[in-house]
């Protein structure tokens, strides 16, 4: 009796402590959606239009609504400039385009919310980044802030205002799309190393962001993968 006792009990506890290891992977896997939408953010900022094609196609197969994939090219904007954004977008309208003559019939998807904060667009965006990254701004600006307050203005209301406001996409998405085009863009680890911060901040597990840079050397190069993976080494560290 005993002895079926402390069977049952070892079996019990197999089962659970393999159903728990199940979930933790489950919930620390990129899905296909945020693989797409590092894929597409990543050839977009680098220019790679052929290949961004492909993946464009991937994304809306994977369950992107076309609102989604414009959201992420427009958000490229902030990060690589408007001509790529625009470039991605062009691009896009073709891939679109020529689903529709395919008979391919892919989902629209949601327009971003009304905005009903009365706040200025600087609060609205001091109060986003504050959220993102767990500390409220207080005290003089320093740095580039206290150098260039005009530029620091800009962040605030263009990038975590008018982009991150949007809700087509989550902060996660958004941060995904971020760390993506940094990763293609050689001299600006520091802003790489801050956003791969602001992903763990959100909810982005280190194995998600393991996962990322295994995309990024499959979508643009095993250079740019090398580079993300230093910093992402960095960031682990020095949150232990």
């Amino acid at each position: 009796m005993l002895y079926n006792i402390k069977t049952a009990l070892t079996v019990f506890f197999l089962v659970l402590t393999t159903t728990i290891q199940a979930q933790s992977i489950v919930e620390k896997n990129l899905d296909k959606k945020q693989r797409s939408i590092i894929s597409i953010a990543a050839l977009t900022g680098k220019g790679d239009l052929e290949n961004l094609q492909t993946y464009l196609n991937a994304g809306l197969d994977s369950g992107l609504t076309i609102n989604q994939i414009k959201e992420v090219l427009m958000h490229v904007y902030a990060y690589a400039g408007f001509p790529r954004s625009l470039r991605g977008l062009q691009t896009f309208m073709l891939v679109v385009e020529d689903r529709k003559i395919k008979g391919i019939k892919d989902v629209l998807g949601g327009e971003a919310s009304p905005i009903h904060d009365e706040r200025s667009k600087y609060e609205r965006g001091k109060a986003i980044l504050e959220e993102l990254s767990g500390v409220a701004e207080t005290g003089p600006k320093t740095g580039y802030a206290a150098f260039s307050p005009t530029i620091e203005i800009f962040l605030k209301e263009h990038l975590f205002a008018d982009l991150f406001e949007r809700d087509v996409l989550s902060y996660q998405e958004r941060e995904l799309v971020t760390i993506s085009v940094l990763s293609g863009i050689s001299g600006v680890e520091p802003m790489l190393r801050s956003h791969l911060n602001l992903c763990l901040n959100v909810g982005l597990s280190s194995n998600q962001l393991q996962e990322y840079v295994t995309v990024i050397k499959e979508t643009v190069g095993t250079t740019e993968a090398n580079d993300a993976q230093q910093v992402l080494d960095e960031v682990l560290t020095s949150r232990k």
